[in-house]
C-alpha cells in the first residue's frame, strides 16, 4: 500500500496561508470545471489529423500506413510526457504544469495550419502530443484539490474531457469546408488561451505543507541532507519494481488507449465500411465518444460509493464480447442442404454496429472511471507516479494501435482486424488480473 501523506504528523496538505487560501468548495468547483475543459481541448488538438484524414491524404499523397503514423504521433509523445510531467505537477503544482503544456501546444496549432510536408506534420503532431503534460498534471490537480468525499466522480468528470474528440467530430468538418481546412487547426488556438488565462485567475494549487516551527535548541546551522542523483534513480527504479504500482495501471491503460485509438481510427473506418463520406463518418462516431464520457462519470461515482473491485472483471467479460461481435467482418457461407443449396449472407448494418460500439463505450468508461477511483483510493500518495504510470502506458498502447490497425488489414484482408487486435489484447490484460488475483491469494493471510 502506498504512503498516504494525510496520515503524516505536522503535515496538512491544505492548511490555509496567512488566512488567503481559497476556500475548498471555491477550489473544488475550480478544479471540476476547468481542468476537464483543459482535458477535452487537448484531445481535440490530437483529433485534428482523423477528422482531416481525406484533405491531408489528398494534398500529402499519403498511403494508410503513412496516415496510421500521423495518427500515432500525438500518443507517442504524450505517453513520453505523461509521466514525467505528472511528477512535475506533483512537485510544481498542477495549474503550473497545466498552463506550460496548455500553451505549449500553440505553436504546433499553427504549425499544422503552415505545413506542407510530411515530415513538418510528424513533428508538429509530436508537439500537439506534449499536451499530454496537461492530461497527467490535472489528474495530480484533481486528485489533490478534488472533493475528498467525491473523489471518484471529480475524476470521472475529468476523464469525460475525452469528449473533446467530439467536438472534432462536430466542428472541424463545418470549418473545413466553409474556410478550408488549414483554418480548422487555428479554430483551437482561441479556447486554448481562453482556458489557460481562466487557469492563471481562478485556480490555484494546493498549499505547500505546513513547517514545524524552530525551536531555540534546534542548529541553526546543521547542512541540509544531499541526496545525490544516482540515489534519486535507484529510489525510482525500486518504486517501479513494486508490482502494486502496475496491477490497476496495466488494465486502466488498455481501457485508456483502447478508447484513444478507436476515436482516431473510427471515422476512416466507418467512410471505408459503410461507404459514408469522413465529414458523415465523423458524426457517427460521435455517440461513442460520448457512451465514453458517461460511462466515466458513472463508474467514478459508482465508486464512490461503493469498493467495485470486482466491477473491472464485469465490465472486462463485457467489453470482450462486445468486442467479438465487432471482429466479425461481412461474410457469406453456402450449405449443401437437403433440399438444395442455402446461402447464408451476413453484413452488420450501420445502426447495428453502432449500437454495439455505444454500450461497449459506456463500458469502457465505467472501467476508466472505477479504476482511477481505485487507483487514487489505494495508492492517493503515489498519485503522480501511478496515474503517470496509467497514461504512459495507455498513450503507448493507444500510439502502437493505428499502425496495427492497419497492418493487419492488409495482412488480414479484412476492415474489422482491428477490433480482431483489441480482443486479443483484452485477453492478455485479463489474465495478468488472473495472475494479480491468485498473486493476491496466495500472499493473503
Amino acid at each position: 500500500m502506498s504512503r498516504d501523506p494525510d496520515a503524516l504528523p505536522n503535515e496538512p496538505r491544505d492548511a490555509p496561508v496567512d488566512g488567503e487560501s481559497a476556500p475548498p468548495g471555491y477550489r473544488s468547483l475550480v478544479v471540476v470545471v476547468l481542468s476537464p475543459l483543459a482535458f477535452a481541448l487537448v484531445f481535440a488538438c490530437w483529433t485534428l489529423f482523423a477528422v482531416l484524414g481525406v484533405e491531408l491524404c489528398r494534398d500529402l499523397a499519403l498511403g494508410s500506413v503513412g496516415f496510421a503514423v500521423l495518427l500515432a504521433m500525438p500518443m507517442l509523445a504524450g505517453a513520453l510526457a505523461s509521466l514525467p510531467m505528472a511528477l512535475l505537477a506533483r512537485r510544481l503544482g498542477g495549474r503550473r504544469v497545466m498552463l506550460g503544456c496548455l500553451l505549449l501546444t500553440c505553436p504546433f496549432l499553427w504549425w499544422v495550419s503552415q505545413a506542407h510536408h510530411y515530415l513538418e506534420f510528424l513533428m508538429a503532431g509530436l508537439g500537439l502530443g506534449l499536451g499530454a503534460g496537461a492530461l497527467a498534471a490535472g489528474l495530480v490537480y484533481v486528485a489533490e484539490l478534488g472533493p475528498p468525499r467525491h473523489a471518484g466522480l471529480a475524476l470521472g468528470l475529468y476523464g469525460a474531457g475525452m469528449l473533446g474528440a467530439g467536438l472534432s467530430y462536430l466542428l472541424l468538418p463545418l470549418v473545413s469546408q466553409a474556410y478550408g481546412w488549414r483554418m480548422a487547426p487555428l479554430l483551437y488556438l482561441l479556447p486554448v488561451l481562453l482556458v489557460a488565462a481562466l487557469l492563471w485567475l481562478f485556480a490555484d494549487d494546493a498549499d505547500a505543507p505546513a513547517l514545524p516551527e524552530a525551536t531555540e535548541d534546534e542548529d541553526d546551522e546543521a547542512p541540509p541532507v544531499w541526496v545525490s542523483p544516482r540515489t534519486r534513480v535507484v529510489h525510482f527504479a525500486c518504486l517501479l519494481a513494486d508490482w502494486q504500482l502496475w496491477r490497476l495501471a496495466v488494465t486502466y491503460s488498455f481501457f485508456f488507449g483502447a478508447f484513444v485509438a478507436l476515436a482516431l481510427w473510427l471515422p476512416g473506418h466507418l467512410a471505408a465500411r459503410y461507404g459514408l463520406s469522413l465529414q458523415a463518418a465523423a458524426l457517427w462516431a460521435l455517440p461513442f465518444t460520448l457512451a465514453v464520457g458517461v460511462g466515466q462519470v458513472v463508474g467514478g461515482a459508482l465508486a464512490d460509493w461503493r469498493d467495485f473491485r470486482s466491477l473491472r472483471w464485469w465490465v472486462s467479460a463485457f467489453v470482450l464480447v462486445c468486442l467479438f461481435l465487432l471482429s466479425y467482418p461481412p461474410f457469406s457461407m453456402r450449405i449443401e442442404g437437403v433440399h438444395g443449396e442455402l446461402t447464408l449472407h451476413y453484413a452488420a448494418p450501420l445502426w447495428g454496429f453502432m449500437g454495439l460500439l455505444v454500450a461497449m463505450g459506456v463500458a469502457m468508461g465505467m472501467g476508466q472511471g472505477s479504476l482511477m477511483r481505485l487507483i487514487h483510493r489505494d495508492h492517493g500518495g503515489d498519485m503522480a507516479l501511478v496515474g503517470g504510470l496509467a497514461l504512459t502506458l495507455g498513450g503507448l498502447f493507444a500510439a502502437l494501435l493505428p499502425p496495427v490497425f492497419v497492418l493487419g488489414g492488409e495482412w488480414l484482408g479484412v476492415r474489422t482486424a482491428g477490433f480482431m487486435f483489441l480482443y486479443a489484447a483484452l485477453v492478455a490484460c485479463m489474465l495478468v488480473m488472473l495472475a494479480d488475483h491468485a498473486r493476491g491469494q496466495r500472499h493473503a493471510p
